[in-house]
């Protein structure tokens, strides 16, 4: 992608960092901030401390099951454990982790835009998910709640243990957050585009992060809705899920999951728009079938909300709309399967540089691959039935979300990290990180497989002793995955004090946002850039050594 304006010598990093992070670096000046670019960096400082919230939990968990007794826990403590653990990975990490900090960060830039459409509101939905995280943490230090993240009623409207209400409302007003994100970058996607750039020229992960706000916006008010109606219940008795008083607890599923089955894209597509940004850049190609990769995220998102149903093939739905909710199913994953066919074509004969930020990718196509493949056998009648409520569908759910999505925002960050603080990490800790991740999650989850098809139930903390080697396998995996964890954070947070200069464009990548220097200034552009190419006009015989020497 090329310009018309941006060819002037970059700043002095020393000087643009005075512009973005160290000019006004008083607590007010970022709690009042409408830069995108800070506000940015908030969600990143906020979502990483419920990341650690959530793993603690699941590191209970896994102790907990290194023995088929419960001798670690108590079975009411360990039913809280797996809310938390669930609540906050999904709600407080997963759901915002990539469109509020990369989004945040990377769209205006990427689109030619000096700031979001609604630079107040922006920071306003952050104040709602911190807001939302209070509520939620004031609940796990009040005694936390055994619901389930799913909340299933009569039992969370009636007979659950804690402040299921309070959880629920913090739920609900991060939800107001997410909305508020979504409906700014729909509004900046579509008004604050750069002369030039129509909707063909658009970078992938714009793309992604698009349809992944229709659906913040369409599909969020129904959750909203539900835990309302499910508060209102617990409250005040008012009958609408529990039979004894003459409510239906199916209807809370069918408006829970037609929400929470679109939210699995969510937390996916953002991920499927940053694999597509790396694949295409460190192979030095253009993106294979761009417009089919496109539509493929529109698709996924229409299609998205139809197929909620085959969450619930063991209720009481009726057998003809679970046929027709299992063919839909089936449909969903042709648009995932296009993405990976245009991803491996891509790498066909590319000049591939195995830099970190590849790594991830490529670990994302893996584990995405296997966790969509196991999710066709849930998507059929006769196998969900056999395996429903067990740990083959914690293995799946796993192997779509940390596998596909974590790995996803690791590689944006590792990507997108020199553009973020100008400056490089070590590459050799790095790519260690990287393999002990994918190597740790093998090992965490695949197992889980097993036990779910041998009959393992999900959510008990004391199980069979045959089913112990698998469970010990299962947490020596997770030791290695928190190691993978850890090393990312010590050493992004020491390269941004002390990590080589980066320059303005490490990684020879086009795209807007790599023609700004690095840390960006605060209106990210002097002068409107012009774009006169697509995103993806990558020289061919660009090579690792080239990268190295930018490197050097």
């Amino acid at each position: 992608m090329t310009t018309a304006t941006l060819q002037a010598e970059p700043q002095p990093v020393a000087r643009v960092a005075r512009t973005y992070l160290n000019e006004r670096t008083t607590i007010a000046s970022w709690l009042l901030t409408t830069d995108h670019k800070r506000i940015a960096l908030l969600y990143m400082v906020s979502i990483t401390l419920f990341f650690l919230i959530g793993g603690a939990a699941a590191t209970l968990m896994r102790l907990e099951l290194l023995t088929p007794q419960g001798d670690l826990v108590a079975s009411d403590t360990y039913n809280k454990l797996f809310t938390i653990h669930g609540v906050v990975m999904v709600w407080f990490f997963l759901i915002p982790s990539i469109p509020t900090v990369l989004g945040n960060f990377l769209l205006p830039m990427m689109i030619g835009a000096r700031d979001v459409a609604f630079p107040k509101i922006n920071l306003a939905s952050w104040y709602l998910f911190m807001g939302g995280g209070a509520f939620a943490v004031f609940s796990i230090l009040s005694g936390g709640v055994d619901t389930g993240w799913t909340f299933y009623t009569p039992y969370s409207s009636t007979y659950a243990n804690g402040h299921v209400i309070a959880m629920a409302t913090g739920i609900f007003i991060a939800g107001f957050g997410s909305i508020a994100t979504g409906l700014n970058f729909i509004v900046t996607t579509h008004k604050m585009r750069a002369p030039g750039m129509t909707w063909m020229k658009l970078p992938l992960f714009v793309w992604s992060l698009y349809t992944t706000s229709i659906i913040l916006v369409l599909a969020t008010p129904v959750l909203a809705i539900t835990l309302a109606l499910m508060a209102l219940e617990r409250a005040f008795g008012v009958g609408i899920f529990n039979p004894s008083l003459g409510g239906d607890p199916l209807l809370f599923q069918h408006l829970f999951w037609f929400y929470s089955h679109p939210a699995v894209y969510i937390m996916i597509l953002p991920g499927m728009g940053v694999v597509s940004e790396l694949i295409t850049c460190f192979a030095r190609k253009k993106i294979f079938g761009y417009q089919f990769v496109a539509a493929a995220s529109v698709a996924i998102a229409v299609l998205g909300f139809l197929v909620w149903g085959h969450h619930m093939f063991v209720s009481s739905q009726s057998i003809y709309a679970g046929m027709i909710f299992s063919v839909l199913s089936f449909m969903v994953a042709i648009p995932s399967a296009i993405k990976v066919f245009n991803w491996t074509a891509t790498l066909y004969k590319g000049s591939i540089s195995f830099h970190t930020p590849m790594l991830y990718a490529l670990g994302f196509i893996g584990l995405f691959t296997i966790g969509g493949l196991t999710g066709l056998f849930l998507a059929s009648l006769a196998v969900d039935v056999h395996v429903h409520d067990t740990y083959f569908v914690i293995a799946h759910f796993h192997y779509i979300m940390v596998g596909g999505m974590v790995m996803a925002y690791l590689g944006a960050l590792h990507f997108w990290w020199p553009k973020i603080t100008g400056r490089m990490y070590p590459e050799w800790l790095a790519k260690l990180a990287a393999l002990s991740i994918f190597a740790g999650f093998n090992l965490t989850f695949f197992p889980q497989f097993i036990l779910g098809y041998l009959g393992m139930p999900r959510r008990y903390h004391v199980y069979a002793p045959e089913f112990q080697v698998l469970n010990v396998l299962s947490t020596a995996g997770a030791s290695i995955l928190a190691l993978g964890y850890f090393l990312p954070l010590g050493y992004l947070l020491w390269s941004w004090k002390y990590g080589k200069i980066a320059g303005p464009n490490p990684w020879r990548a086009t795209g807007l946002e790599w023609t700004t220097p690095s840390p960006p200034p605060k209106d990210n552009f002097d002068t409107t850039p012009i774009v006169t190419e697509g995103p993806y006009e990558y020289d061919p015989r660009a090579t690792e050594a080239e990268l190295r020497a930018a490197h050097a």
